[in-house]
């Protein structure tokens, strides 16, 4: 697939990160860019429009600088022309967020994805400031409403002013209330991606045209196929498979979604692994809910199949 050139639609996965031990990485943990690699070609394999490394997911900020870049370049490499690789380009001021814009503009990245200043509650002038600085990079820009992480928010009114900067392309959408795609879509031309995977169903139904997501990690196939269903207008569908999903889904929206995605991703049989710090191993009793809920997903998926077959 050629990438349209300011088309961030469908369904592009915020890739999880690798790491293999090693004493004298940070943290003990150094990535596996091998399996990193694997890994994106096996999500762009299984449907999925593109990659997003770099995001939270992605541990971003646990990274070093050189580590940073490399990912972004491993995930260009080698998703080639198959889809999309839009890099997460998050920092607290947009000297920063620009300053790692420009340099996956220069190792061929499709477009960027950006929160707003982090680790400061900024005001309105200075989110579109903060905007418009990455814009100058020239690439597609989704950008990215966190407000339970950031501390901004992203209100309709303000995407509105955020829109009409050159290159503005799409909003992912993670503030939990559906019912602001409508507000934003009233106000300016810009498409609105569902940004939670838990709320994926009900923005879709209200006109979402893309996903930005965590569990396609570990289902990318059935994801993809919520997806199309979705954007076809094939509501039953769609809800019959994403009901076996939900309750799974619903981990994307908690503190502790990095370490439940890579959990649930070797417990169907993939590569997840540890986290760096800050974050943590999961509780005992996190662990046990994690699990119960993949395994019900598990189960859910093979019953649907059967009665589809």
């Amino acid at each position: 697939m050629s990438p349209e050139p300011t088309d961030l639609r469908g369904v592009i996965v915020a890739t999880a990160l690798p790491y293999k031990e090693n004493p004298s990485a940070p943290a003990g943990l150094e990535v596996d860019y091998d399996r990193f690699a694997e890994h994106c070609d096996w999500l762009i394999s299984n449907g999925c429009r593109g990659v997003g490394p770099n995001g939270s997911l992605g541990e971003y900020s646990s990274l070093t600088d050189a580590e940073r870049r490399k990912v972004i370049q491993v995930a260009v490499e080698t998703v080639g022309d198959r889809g999309v690789v839009v890099a997460g380009v998050h920092g607290p001021g947009w000297h920063q967020a620009k300053h790692w814009a420009e340099l996956a503009a220069e190792d061929g990245a499709h477009g960027l994805l950006a929160l707003p200043p982090t680790m400061y509650r900024a005001s309105d002038s200075q989110v579109v400031e903060h905007y418009a600085k990455i814009s100058e990079v020239g690439l597609p820009i989704m950008i990215y409403n966190n407000p339970i992480d950031t501390k901004v928010d992203l209100r309709p009114d303000l995407v509105a002013e955020i829109a009409k900067l050159p290159n503005i392309s799409a909003i992912k959408e993670f503030s939990g209330d559906v019912r602001r795609l409508f507000e934003i879509k009233e106000l300016c031309d810009i498409d609105v991606v569902a940004g939670a995977d838990d709320v994926l169903f009900e923005l879709m139904a209200d006109g979402a045209v893309g996903w930005f997501a965590g569990f396609p990690n570990v289902f990318p196939r059935e994801s993809v196929e919520i997806y199309e269903h979705m954007l076809a207008g094939r509501f039953l569908a769609a809800r019959e498979l994403y009901k076996q999903l939900v309750a799974v889904f619903r981990w994307d929206s908690k503190v502790e979604f990095v370490q439940a995605i890579k959990l649930s991703m070797d417990i169907v049989g993939r590569y997840g692994g540890p986290c760096r710090p800050p974050r943590g191993p999961l509780t005992p009793e996190h662990v046990a809910q994690v699990t119960a809920d993949t395994e019900r997903a598990i189960a859910g998926l093979e019953a649907y199949r059967a009665v589809a077959v």
